[in-house]
């Protein structure tokens, strides 16, 4: 059975979502405009407040994710895979990434997407300090129905 997690966020005025390899949302309720990765300040966890359950899935190298951003209707989808290299230990940050690479904040590898790709008309809500969701499910090899 799929594990889900739905993470809250919200928008701030320097939301700029131009980087070409990632999407990251964190708890820190600032943005400077050098977060061109970041959609989301204020969200409700980093890859640590993780349940159990998703943490677990993720660090399967057999694991796909997909993970929905919802911003006032919006809908933006996005595909990854997990990795027994990631250790989801940041406190604060979740980092989406179209590369391999893993580090604490990395929630998944190889994602169909990136910030740059997250349509602007969502953007501009979130630099309008819209509040937003991201719902993560995740699946184990042979187990996505989407």
């Amino acid at each position: 059975m799929p594990a889900r997690c739905i993470i809250s966020f919200s928008g701030h005025k320097n939301v700029r979502a131009t980087h070409k390899t990632t999407i990251e949302i964190t708890t820190d309720e600032s943005l400077s405009v050098r977060g061109d990765c970041i959609v989301g300040v204020s969200s409700a966890m980093g890859c640590l407040g993780l349940p159990h359950k998703i943490r677990d899935a993720l660090q399967n190298d057999s694991s796909m994710a997909h993970i929905l951003f919802n911003v006032q209707g919006n809908v933006f989808a996005v595909r990854g895979r997990g990795s027994s290299r990631l250790t989801l230990m940041d406190s604060h940050d979740i980092v989406l990434r179209k590369s391999d690479f893993a580090c604490p904040r990395t929630l998944i590898i190889g994602c169909s997407a990136a910030s740059i790709d997250m349509p602007r008309r969502m953007v501009q809500s979130l630099r309008e300090g819209a509040d937003g969701i991201m719902e993560m499910t995740v699946y184990a090899q042979g187990e996505m129905d989407i």
